[in-house]
């Protein structure tokens, strides 16, 4: 166990701390957090939808569901949904731009603007529908009727091709939602990296000491933005021009959508599981050390599921970033939970039971760093097996019976301090069975943590 601590010590953990502390990574995980006020709303809409609204149909309440009442109701949560969860990836787009530019020390308003203005021009912006008919079937009147709307009519062998199209039609739900941002990520990261390093290489405009803050920053952002947005637009150019496709299709079907169905895997999920509960041994913050991966594609899994669940399409993903809290570390990292109930029932020692008295009320609203650093579990190497074997275990658990059916997958974001089973059941839309699913997994851990809190008790202080 030493030499195992002594290799991690030594290779690992400066490794993961490097990681944890690289300033893009920060401000992509600092940026899907800042995106939590608009989407703890979202969710509280899509919740109250599915208890005014998606419940009562599935028990046949459908005059209290028409009711006008709960129809004003929905059709407010409908509001608050479309400006909050539905455009994620606008929002992403504002908030990673100001962390950035935050990063670099430079104004992040400038940069949340560049951010979302390389976003917004990366989009779809025309459309096309086109319609064939048998020839004879539209009378000559009817065929200039239409012509004088603006749709053209092209004779095509035996068939007629009706055609329309515009300019100012963006793809709502392909773009602006959660399918948008992994490009919002990357626009994001290109456009503001060149306009900080450009106001850090002070290429900016001046002006005199005597005009106003507001305007001097407004005017030294002029220059390095410009620039930025035109390289931007160059990337978008290349991809329309050579990959015969815009950029956000592109990054969408050959980045977004390999990467998140390889998150889909079972190993993906377990690899996952095991590098956050090792970091957190160590002393590090491993779901904040490895929130980048767990919000760029879980997390976008995760927005996928509700958009998909608010608009009653099929749910595209079986596992997002709610399923790790509501069903592999209910009650904290490592299922601290249970540990804390194996020593308030079979702890004999005074300064364990004290310990598990005092972390039991934060532990239910699955705060544990009073049992993390109190009991502790950093470094300590009797307590090392289970902390790393329970939540493995509750993840395979978990991941077979939602793949299999048994419960409905996470499509309502929860607050990760909601008390487990009350979070598996919110976040699966009201499915009960998720309460099974919580409370089968806390006895799992429960039986993993006993026999080592056993152990503790004929072991002295100092080894434990």
């Amino acid at each position: 166990m030493n030499g195992l601590m002594q290799f991690m010590e030594k290779y690992i953990i400066p490794g993961a701390t490097k990681i944890g502390t690289q300033k893009h990574l920060v401000a992509v995980r600092d940026g899907f957090v800042s995106t939590m006020p608009i989407t703890m709303a979202g969710s509280v809409a899509v919740l109250l939808n599915v208890f005014v609204r998606d419940l009562p149909r599935e028990w046949g309440w459908d005059g209290f569901v028409n009711s006008s009442i709960i129809q004003f109701i929905i059709g407010l949560n409908g509001h608050i949904w479309l400006g909050s969860l539905a455009i994620i990836a606008v929002v992403f787009a504002v908030t990673l731009g100001a962390n950035i530019a935050k990063a670099y020390d430079v104004d992040s308003l400038s940069g949340s603007i560049v951010s979302l203005s390389a976003f917004i021009m990366g989009l779809t912006q025309s459309a096309n529908l086109v319609r064939e008919v048998a020839v004879g079937a539209l009378t000559q009147d009817a065929i200039d009727v239409l012509i004088e709307a603006g749709i053209s009519v092209t004779e095509a062998g035996e068939s007629l091709a009706l055609g329309m199209g515009g300019w100012g039609f963006f793809q709502f739900s392909a773009h602006f939602g959660a399918p948008g941002l992994f490009t919002a990520l990357f626009s994001g990261l290109v456009a503001v990296i060149v306009f900080s390093k450009l106001m850090l290489k002070k290429l900016v405009i001046k002006l005199p000491e005597s005009v106003p803050p507001a305007v001097a920053r407004a005017f030294a952002a002029i220059v390095p933005a410009t620039i930025a947005l035109y390289l931007v637009a160059l990337i978008n150019w290349s991809f329309n021009n050579f990959a015969g496709m815009p950029m956000i299709t592109w990054i969408a079907q050959t980045i977004q959508e390999p990467l998140i169905n390889l998150s889909q895997g079972f190993g993906a999920v377990l690899l996952l599981v095991f590098l956050v509960h090792l970091l957190w041994f160590f002393g590090l913050h491993g779901t904040n050390i490895l929130a980048p991966i767990f919000q760029t594609l879980y997390g976008t899994a995760m927005n996928e599921n509700v958009n998909a669940h608010e608009m009653g399409l099929t749910i595209p993903h079986n596992w997002v970033a709610g399923s790790f809290e509501a069903f592999v570390w209910p009650g904290g990292a490592g299922v601290t939970l249970m540990l804390i109930l194996a020593i308030v029932v079979l702890s004999k020692r005074a300064d364990s039971k004290t310990i598990g008295k005092l972390a039991l009320a934060p532990g239910v609203f699955n705060i544990n760093e009073p049992v993390m650093f109190g009991m502790p579990i950093v470094l300590n190497p009797i307590y090392m097996i289970p902390f790393i074997v329970a939540p493995m275990l509750t993840a395979s658990i978990a991941f077979f019976a939602t793949h299999l059916g048994f419960v409905n997958p996470i499509v309502v974001p929860v607050l990760w301090v909601m008390p487990a089973g009350i979070s598996g059941f919110l976040g699966t839309a009201g499915d009960w069975r998720a309460i099974i699913l919580t409370i089968v997994n806390l006895g799992v851990a429960f039986l993993v943590w006993a026999p080592f809190v056993l152990a503790a008790n004929k072991m002295s202080e100092e080894n434990v």
